[in-house]
């Protein structure tokens, strides 16, 4: 059996994806949806890009911003990578946290980049989201089980 060259996979997908999704993995283990994102097969792997290169910067500040909060509250050290777990925690549940603070349904049809814009109408910006709202719903998001 041959065996994957992870290098040249990481290649073709800088090449072949201009704009990654900050949320693919969320969006890969389908627990929120996104109606601008693209998905793509390379190399017999599933990505997700943005179609919306605008859209990705609010994205990618409130990717930011959950990465800073959720710190404490996962027990992330700062300069230690992430494990896969709890950046699904983060993910989803940022996400849905933030949906679940507007009195929005908070399910996997959640749109990020609606939910998003939303929260930045009503709270004023990214900066003054409900982050201690949102990461009691990343500590309580549950990813679903591994089938045996």
């Amino acid at each position: 059996m041959a065996e994957y060259n992870e290098d040249a996979y990481k290649l073709a997908r800088k090449a072949y994806i201009e704009h990654s999704c900050p949320f693919e993995r969320a969006l890969l283990s389908r627990c929120v949806n996104c109606g601008r994102s693209r998905k793509l097969n390379l190399a017999e792997r599933e990505a997700i890009a943005c179609g919306d290169v605008v859209m990705r910067e609010h994205c990618l500040t409130f990717y930011q911003a959950l990465h800073e909060n959720a710190q404490f509250a996962l027990k992330i050290n700062p300069d230690a990578p992430w494990p896969f777990g709890k950046e699904i925690r983060a993910q989803c549940g940022g996400v849905r946290g933030l949906a679940e603070a507007m009195d929005a349904t908070a399910d996997e049809a959640t749109d990020i980049a609606a939910t998003v814009l939303q929260g930045e109408e009503r709270f004023g910006g990214c900066a003054e989201f409900p982050y201690s709202e949102i990461m009691r719903a990343v500590v309580h998001y549950e990813p679903r089980k591994r089938r045996s």
